[in-house]
């Protein structure tokens, strides 16, 4: 008896919660394609999204891409269903990042209960307050990136300090690369309601004129109509996501990694907001790494807290990144 494979109904809205999932500068670079024969489904990457200057490596494409596989693992094992992941499947062919195939669900980490959080999580670019994350929640989110093989670190306060002088150096940096400039701003001009992609100018959040939080000011150079300024956290909760390697596949791991763990920081309440200025210059990059932890490769900065619930990003419909065959 032929095993059984999942309805194409079924697929198409398990990649519906997928592509909720956060990307660099919100450009949602996957592609997926469904062989219905097989019941195997292929994430794979979309060539006319990546960035040669804010992303000549590909690293942050492949952890946006991670991040969807993780929503769309949480949404099969949701319905019934156990998703089986075989990453970058095809060394030969660059574009292809995993196949997923799926049996009936058994005995596996109960992420199905991630669920009710994937429309409610969103980038947070606005002041959290200054009260402190409860150290159970924070080791829930370690525990969170560790069950998807990736290492979740705590800055303290002096490692708050260093990171906003390399985010401080990030800019100045920035700021001298004109191309870079130019490929942000494309995805981050919006102000069209009906656009399906980039960072709308709704999303981007006052600039800081106060506080400690390392927050990237995505409108400098240019006037961003009613994007004021604020006051941020004099303490903020500062989190490295890392891996031991940083191999492609070290990346597709830390990308599902960022997802679970935002996931769970949404479903205890918590604001997320994330921050990869740094880790877009390779020196930088190599001095945010915590010299202690078993994670030598830093993948994300992310900014833990509570603040004002924040509105959702535009996405491209299932229709423009799903083909069925």
């Amino acid at each position: 008896m032929p095993a059984r494979t999942p309805e194409t109904t079924s697929v198409a809205s398990w990649v519906a919660d997928a592509v909720l999932a956060p990307s660099m500068h919100n450009a949602q670079p996957w592609l997926f394609h469904y062989v219905e024969a097989e019941g195997a489904l292929w994430l794979r990457m979309d060539p006319a999204r990546t960035m040669p200057h804010t992303d000549p490596s590909t690293r942050g494409l492949h952890l946006g891409c991670g991040a969807a596989l993780f929503n769309l693992r949480v949404a099969a094992a949701h319905a019934g269903w156990e998703p089986r992941i075989r990453l970058v499947p095809q060394a030969a062919d660059p574009e292809a990042l995993a196949v997923i195939t799926f049996g009936p669900s058994g005995e596996q980490d109960d992420i199905a209960a991630l669920y009710p959080a994937i429309p409610r999580r969103h980038t947070s670019r606005r002041p959290f307050s200054d009260e402190a994350v409860p150290d159970g929640l924070l080791d829930g989110l370690r525990g969170a990136a560790r069950a998807e093989g990736a290492r979740l670190d705590l800055a303290g306060d002096w490692q708050v300090e260093w990171i906003r002088e390399l985010v401080w150096d990030a800019e100045l940096a920035e700021g001298l690369a004109p191309a870079m400039r130019d490929e942000i701003t494309r995805w981050t001009a919006g102000t069209d309601t009906a656009r399906s992609e980039g960072i709308p100018s709704s999303a981007l959040g006052p600039r800081r004129h106060g506080g400690r939080a390392p927050v990237r000011d995505f409108g400098a150079g240019r006037q961003i109509g009613g994007q004021g300024s604020a006051v941020f956290e004099e303490s903020p909760c500062l989190a490295v996501l890392g891996t031991r390697e940083d191999r492609r596949e070290d990346w597709m791991t830390a990308g599902q990694a960022m997802e679970r763990v935002l996931l769970q920081a949404t479903r205890d309440g918590l604001s997320t907001s994330l921050n990869s200025q740094v880790l877009e210059w390779p020196e930088l990059r190599a001095a945010l790494r915590d010299p202690v932890s078993g994670a030598r490769y830093p993948q994300m900065l992310i900014r833990l807290g509570y603040g004002p619930e924040a509105s959702a990003t535009p996405r491209r419909s299932v229709s423009e990144v799903l083909v069925v065959t």
